[in-house]
């Protein structure tokens, strides 16, 4: 195995991104081998890893939201990382029910104008929904047509063949044999995540950027989704397979927000915030902090937000900046108030 990993490290230092060398190596079997120590972010030990030293957060509060999004991806500054590169959009499509329950349309389509304007390379919305098949959430949603009148390309993880399932192990993980996950999410150039900001009544107690990568898992065929809602490690389990990627922007849509119930229906306030980062960590805690700002149910509001499970997990695995200290909000004039407020509750 040294000597494959030494090929690995080789080809890599020489030019070859991963999915290029995942397209020359001969052999599937090879490329099942390699799978989990290719893909985006993962590491051989999650101890290795170097926390980030501080990590910048946009909040934005406006009430356009083309115009929010605009503001929060220019802040953070990363035209130059995305030049030229093939991009994954993963949205939150668990149902087609209207926003926050699911990523609005809107969002996306500001997001893919954004991204042609940093002048990306060829724009694909990747997704799994459920518990409703995702080709019926997709037209619920009028995806199919959104794609065709804005030029991107659609991927149905539902129907990867399994071949392009790929099975991840994870070390020090609550997952009893590891997890398969769509290798769009290991091999893509930029993943631009796009989660909503809402709490979640079925035993995450939030869903945003972290929660989001469930849905690069599958449901169908294979036991993970009943795994994971049966475990008293649920949340733990979320933040676990955040182990195998890592997204480049996060553009999280607080135009609205479930404060209570959730994922699909909920206590609806409005907060008109567009919330953007690098750091799942970053961006989750931020999110927690908005929801104790505008009043959340008792999983919020009587836990710290680093000691909520999802991040307190994602910490310890190395995933994003360990102390509020490190978040840098920076954002627009309108959001001065609601920036002191999540200070207060981070």
């Amino acid at each position: 195995m040294s000597d494959i990993k030494d090929t690995v490290e080789s080809l890599l230092n020489r030019g070859f991104n991963r999915r290029s060398f995942l397209r020359t190596i001969s052999g599937a079997s090879l490329a099942w081998a390699l799978g989990p120590r290719l893909a985006r972010g993962a590491s051989g030990s999650t101890a290795d890893r170097d926390l980030p030293t501080e990590t910048k957060v946009s909040v934005i509060k406006t009430d356009s939201r083309r115009k929010g999004i605009g503001e929060a991806i220019a802040s953070l500054e990363l035209e130059e990382e995305f030049t030229g590169k093939e991009v994954l959009v993963k949205p939150n499509f668990n149902t087609a029910d209207p926003f926050p329950a699911s990523t609005h349309n809107d969002t996306l389509i500001g997001i893919i104008e954004e991204l042609r304007e940093m002048g990306t390379g060829q724009i694909t919305l990747g997704e799994r929904s459920g518990p409703p098949p995702t080709h019926e959430v997709f037209e619920d949603k009028g995806i199919y047509e959104l794609a065709e009148d804005h030029d991107f390309k659609l991927v149905n993880f539902d129907r990867l063949p399994e071949e392009d399932l790929l099975v991840q192990r994870p070390e020090n993980s609550h997952w009893k044999d590891g997890f398969r996950v769509a290798r769009p999410m290991l091999e893509s150039e930029k993943i631009v995540s796009t989660p909503c900001l809402k709490t979640h009544q079925f035993g995450g107690e939030f869903t945003m950027s972290l929660k989001l990568s469930v849905g690069i898992v599958p449901r169908e065929g294979y036991n993970y989704m009943s795994e994971l809602h049966s475990s008293t490690h649920m949340r733990e389990m979320i933040a676990e397979i955040n182990q195998v990627y890592s997204p480049d922007l996060i553009v999280m849509d607080a135009m609205e927000v479930f404060t209570d119930g959730g994922p699909s229906h909920g206590e609806k306030k409005t907060a008109n915030l567009i919330v953007a980062g690098t750091d799942r960590v970053a961006v989750d805690a931020v999110g927690v902090a908005v929801l104790k700002h505008l009043g959340s149910n008792r999983e919020i509001m009587g836990t710290d937000t680093f000691e909520q499970e999802q991040i307190r997990r994602a910490v310890e695995i190395g995933l994003g900046v360990d102390d509020p200290a490190k978040i840098d909000l920076v954002g627009n004039g309108p959001a001065r108030e609601t920036i002191e407020a999540i200070r207060s509750n981070l």
